[in-house]
């Protein structure tokens, strides 16, 4: 509730700001044709703005992609979603270099960056579009989530997990407005009561796993 209500302000604001970027949608949709090399992970850990601008700031990671997965309705937009009846979460697309970055050393960031134990919220946001899941695009991945699951989450997080891992379906881009949204809008209220604390302490703790600045 207290993003969407945020967000009323911010799309108002971007409209007459002018703020999206020129094209994002056109080069983030292109990544994978530039650069044949990379894996794909498809994470939701609450609000995809957060989880954007963490896996962003990674070593190995070309792009991060906000989006609509898990759900059964096809080219959802942002307020359908926000009803809670489309079953889609809030995701982001990662495309990384396994070269540089592993899958285990991505889902080590997945667990300790955002609360799995608790059903379809993050702090004051609420609903199924919020849930803490994993979309595993083969069965190396599944196997590797299933496994962190049980040997990383579980010595990280007292109570239970309740993280969903299911396979990956229906990736829907989200509105260009969603797309590096921590940095275009530094400023904007939930930027700065929810998502940098959780970038300042993501920071701290992987400290050498972060693009050099």
């Amino acid at each position: 509730m207290i993003k969407y209500i945020f967000i009323l302000f911010s799309v108002i604001s971007i409209t007459f700001a002018n703020c999206t970027v020129p094209g994002n949608t056109n080069k983030k949709t292109a990544i994978m044709d530039q650069k044949k090399n990379l894996d794909t992970a498809t994470f939701g850990a609450g609000c995809f703005w957060c989880v954007e601008a963490i896996f962003s700031e990674l070593k190995g990671v070309e792009e991060v992609v906000p989006g609509y997965c898990g759900g059964n309705v096809e080219n959802p937009d942002y307020k359908l979603v926000c009803t809670g009846t489309t079953g889609h979460a809030e995701v982001c697309q990662i495309y990384y270099d396994p070269e540089q970055i592993s899958y285990d050393e991505l889902l080590e960031v997945f667990w300790t960056t955002h609360d799995p134990t608790t059903l379809n919220r993050q702090g004051n946001d609420v609903g199924t579009q919020y849930r803490s899941v994993i979309f595993y695009h083969n069965e190396d991945q599944k196997k590797s989530a299933i496994e962190s699951k049980a040997n990383i989450a579980t010595k990280i997080w007292d109570n239970p997990i309740v993280t969903e891992i299911s396979p990956y379906k229906n990736f829907y881009l989200a509105e260009d407005y969603h797309q590096d949204y921590f940095a275009n809008n530094p400023n904007q209220g939930y930027c700065r009561i929810v998502i940098e604390p959780k970038v300042l302490k993501f920071r701290k703790l992987f400290k050498d796993k972060l693009k050099k600045q």
